[in-house]
């Protein structure tokens, strides 16, 4: 009780702060990157290289209400087998300007519902994305998908084309949950798909929970995460529920009567938690969990562990393109956006060019300051000696970010000539922490709540 008295103090409960899934954050986006410089920023990667690939899916079979991504509803296959068309179209593009002998580290379909495509359009698209670049050595093909929306063709179809990770999404398994925010997914279904997922030798599987939602209290968040670990997944994002309905409009469909206040989420994380923790999945970061053989666990101890648009990642590839409207790649030189609309994005497409529609450039303070919260989100702490070597930054600079921190949260960290560290009993601060050597303004977009 007197860390959560502290804690309240230094405004946990009531901030609003960004996830920092990058940095700067997408609202600090603009207009000065455009299909151009990303081009030229393709063309810049090394030949030989090996680099990521995001390929996103906006299309639902039907839209749950708790989320905020950029997607659409649809009954039909016409629009999705369209959409299917333009992604093979950009990937050629794509491929026009990629140098030789580039390779994949990472692939991964997200969504919108990746699996709604049909077993000969996944196969399409797996062969539009090999023909440009094929998957290296050790590589991870992952794949989001609903089990409301899969069948064993489906998973047939992923799983000739390489899929070696599975992402589901669980959210909670109590039906009055599920009703209210849209999502009915019951834990015989979720079972089945797992059981379908693994019949066919997919070993890695991930999951996503969330804590926060309406009519969420500890006795049914310790009864889904139960339920949830009886499928043994290899790796587990435990994200708070972001009630943005100014954002979503879809999120206005949810009384927000019904959710939890700040204090009683960080009860239901600490729940959540704590559950995973006694079932032997180590700590990742501020939200996840993993098994002691999977590449997170492995990464955190290596010092290797990165944060990127997917959350963490041990993927150490330097670019990541996204692929599809919406989509946001990330290069050494800065952020590059696809035009978030369907329409804009296969127009653009269809003429022959890049839709990307913003993005920003780096400066060196950038890469600082995004290095420096980075190592906050994954390790909680801040490695000075890498921060000045790396960055040529002065001791007395450096010292003096330190200590506007350690002012900013008394008691919370800790100082010393290795550099700077959140205190255990102080990481539910994290993200306010990482704000502090954030030079960006805030106002300029509404974030989610702190916890």
């Amino acid at each position: 009780m007197q860390v959560n008295s502290q804690l309240a103090k230094l405004g946990l409960f009531d901030a609003k702060v960004p996830r920092y899934t990058s940095y700067p954050t997408a609202p600090h986006f603009g207009s000065g990157v455009g299909p151009k410089q990303f081009a030229s920023w393709i063309s810049a990667i090394p030949a030989g290289a090996s680099i990521s690939l995001y390929i996103h899916v906006p299309f639902c079979r039907r839209l749950c209400w708790f989320c905020a991504c950029r997607t659409q509803g649809t009954k039909s296959d016409d629009p999705v087998n369209a959409y299917v068309e333009m992604l093979k179209s950009e990937l050629a593009l794509l491929g026009e300007h990629l140098p030789e002998g580039v390779t994949l580290s990472r692939l991964h379909w997200g969504g919108g519902t990746p699996t709604l495509l049909q077993p000969a359009r996944m196969t399409e698209l797996a062969e539009a994305i090999f023909a440009i670049a094929p998957l290296g050595p050790e590589a991870e093909f992952s794949v989001e998908i609903d089990p409301n929306e899969i069948d064993g063709a489906r998973l047939d179809a992923l799983a000739a084309a390489g899929m070696n990770r599975a992402s589901i999404g669980v959210q909670d398994f109590d039906d009055r949950i599920q009703q209210t925010i849209g999502r009915i997914q019951s834990y015989e279904l979720t079972r089945d798909a797992v059981e379908m997922i693994r019949a066919r030798g997919i070993k890695s599987l991930n999951a996503d929970i969330l804590f926060g939602l309406p009519y969420q209290d500890k006795a049914r968040i310790t009864e889904s995460v139960q339920k949830l670990l009886s499928l043994n997944p290899d790796r587990v994002a435990l994200y708070g529920y972001a009630h943005v309905p100014w954002m979503s409009k879809r999120q206005q469909l949810i009384p927000s009567d019904t959710l939890p206040t700040p204090q009683a989420r960080l009860a239901l994380f600490d729940t959540a938690r704590r559950l995973f923790l006694w079932d032997g999945y180590a700590e990742i970061g501020i939200d996840h969990f993993a098994r002691a053989e999977d590449g997170l666990t492995r990464a955190l101890k290596a010092g290797t562990l990165r944060r990127n648009f997917q959350g963490y990642t041990d993927d150490q590839a330097e670019v990541l393109i996204g692929v599809g409207a919406s989509s946001i790649s990330r290069f050494p030189q800065g952020y590059a956006q696809n035009a978030p609309a369907t329409s804009a994005h296969t127009g653009k497409i269809r003429d022959g060019q890049f839709s990307t529609s913003r993005g920003h450039a780096f400066s060196d303070e950038d890469k600082m300051r995004g290095r420096m919260i980075e190592m906050l989100m994954c390790e909680f702490r801040i490695d000075a000696e890498e921060i000045r070597s790396r960055f040529g930054i002065g001791a007395d600079q450096l010292n003096a970010m330190f200590a506007d921190a350690e002012q900013a949260f008394p008691g919370m960290l800790t100082v010393s000539n290795a550099g700077l560290a959140i205190k255990p009993e102080a990481r539910p601060l994290t993200r306010m922490v990482a704000r502090r050597f954030d030079a960006y303004d805030l106002s300029k977009a509404g974030h989610s709540s702190a916890i």
